[in-house]
Order: structure tokens, then sequence, then C-alpha cells
């Protein structure tokens, strides 16, 4: 099986699979090669600090080390993220920052994030994205996907699409 690319999450897209019960899509797909940025993993905690208990999931998945908590290190990762963190959120502007320097993919919903981590030549993905190609490599059959969807919706992701 083909190793899959080293994948940057932002909050928002790892949320939505810790609010659906199906962190173990991203862990299937992603294995040892997930990340988020010591922003978006501050972003976690202050979610958990504000009741949103079922983000605690994915400070499991950091102990358990398939997502690991990386921060910015080179001059270049630090100086864009400067500039992106005028228009976005911090851990979407370091998310972008270290995927950018360091071709990541980069997992984001976020309109003007994707804009933005577009406009840089950064490969992107979504939960659409993610749940499709669980499906393609059967880790997920197509009926569970579209249930996960809709658990997703009633969490309140904004899907635009109705099925997979």
């Amino acid at each position: 099986m083909r190793k899959m690319p080293e994948i940057l999450f932002d909050s928002c897209a790892l949320s939505n699979f810790a609010f659906s019960d199906s962190l173990f899509i991203l862990k299937g797909l992603y294995g040892h090669s997930a990340f988020i940025t010591d922003f978006v993993s501050g972003e976690i905690m202050h979610g958990i600090q504000h009741g949103y208990s079922n983000l605690k999931k994915i400070q499991n998945s950091l102990q358990e080390g398939w997502i690991r908590e990386i921060a910015l290190s080179a001059k270049t990762e630090k100086g864009l993220f400067q500039v992106l963190s005028v228009s976005l959120g911090l851990g979407e502007a370091s998310s972008i920052a270290v995927a950018k320097a360091r071709g990541f993919l980069f997992a984001c919903d976020d309109k003007t994030a994707r804009r933005e981590a577009g406009l840089l030549e950064v490969r992107l993905t979504g939960t659409i994205g993610m749940l499709k190609r669980a499906v393609k490599t059967k880790i997920v059959s197509p009926k569970n996907a579209n249930g996960i969807l809709d658990k997703m919706k009633a969490c309140g992701f904004y899907s635009p699409v109705t099925s997979l």
C-alpha cells in the first residue's frame, strides 16, 4: 500500500472527525503522518476548556502518538506565519506556513484559509475529501461514510454535499 503524505490539520477539520466519533478514519488514512501545529493544539485545548469534551479524543490521539504536534521552526515559516496571521486565525496561519515550508498536505475546510493556501500552492484536502478517500481505500463503506457525514452535519459542519 502506498504511504500517505504527511498531513497537517487545522482544528476545524480535525474536530469534525472527533465530534462524529470517526478519528479512526484519519488514523487509518494517515497513521503516523498526521500533524498539528502547537497553535492548533492550543485551539483544541481552548475548546476543551469551554466544554467541548469530544475534543479530548484529539488529545488522546496526540498521547497515542499517531498525531504529532509540531512548532514553527524555520525563519521562513515564522515570517509567513506573521503575514498570514493578519487575515487568518493563528491555527490556520501556522498550519499553512508549515505546510508550505515542509511540503505537507493541508486539511482545512475554511474558505478563506483554503484560498490563501491555494495562492501559496499548498496542497489541500478537506473533510469531504478525506471521507471520500476513506471510502476509496475501504476504511469505511459508502453507507457508513454518509452516516458519519450526517453526524458531522448534526454537530454543525456545513457540507457542500448531501451524500458521498
